[in-house]
């Protein structure tokens, strides 16, 4: 039974949402009216609290993606506290711990835990919403990919890999959900400096990306908040099984 009713547009959960991106897509589909559950790993409550403070409607709730029974009792917290779960964003992902190194030294606990979080944990999230949705006949699910996919960049393969595992999962899941009126997409930013440590470690990174953009400008998290709204929204509503790029014109696809 839901204790509150669903306001404004709808019930969107976004995953890794304590900071960076997942922060900020929080606060920009507060500000359109979506009630958000923001999930992660990590205590969630200051967004929670940042999103409540700026008017908006947010549950924070704890969550590993990477198992079971936590992605489960993230559905269940999502549709205790608002009935319904509208939309789905796997925004969380295993990048900015990675140090980069050649593939055939990647260490085999590493290679299993990217994938354990970028690709399991989708698909689990995937999973434990669905019911809801296809109980409502009507949902939106945004799986996030990475422009090192089309630019095969080095350094990161079960990265770049697990990213790849992605849009394929995207595109096989709109299939199987599209019976249901659930739309599924793929949103793929290129990379954001929103990681201070991790992009220290990338010294001039994002102003040489930059200058390989059409729009010669370092992207920022701030630049992604009008295609996700766009993707949960109702203006998408016969779009599924496609890959939104994010990149300034830096790769075309």
């Amino acid at each position: 039974m839901a204790r509150n009713s669903t306001p404004g547009k709808g019930v969107v959960v976004v995953t890794g949402a304590a900071g960076g991106l997942g922060r900020v897509y929080c606060l920009g589909l507060a500000r359109e009216g979506y009630a958000v559950v923001a999930a992660d790993l990590a205590d969630p409550s200051a967004v929670a609290a940042e999103v409540a403070a700026s008017g908006g409607e947010c549950l924070g709730v704890e969550v590993d993606v990477a198992d079971e029974r936590s992605t489960l009792s993230l559905a269940e917290a999502a549709l205790e506290r608002f009935g319904r779960i509208d939309a789905l964003v796997n925004n969380a992902a295993y990048y900015t711990a990675i140090v980069k190194a050649p593939f055939d030294e990647i260490p085999l606990a590493e290679w299993e835990r990217c994938f354990a979080v970028n690709v399991r944990g989708t698909w689990l999230c995937c999973r434990a919403v669905a019911p809801a949705m296809k109980a409502q006949r009507s949902g939106k699910i945004v799986n996030v990919s990475s422009t090192t996919v089309p630019t095969g960049a080095e350094g990161f393969l079960h990265y770049v890999a697990s990213k790849a595992a992605i849009v394929g999962l995207t595109r096989s899941l709109a299939r199987e959900l599209g019976g249901w009126n659930v739309a599924v997409n793929t949103l793929t930013p290129d990379y954001i400096a929103f990681d201070r440590d991790y992009d220290n470690r990338q010294a001039g990174l994002a102003g040489a990306l930059a200058e390989q953009r059409c729009l010669r400008r370092e992207l920022v998290p701030e630049d992604m908040v009008g295609t996700l709204v766009y993707l949960v929204g109702s203006g998408s509503d016969f779009v599924t099984g496609q890959n939104f790029h994010v990149n300034g014109g830096r790769v075309f696809q």
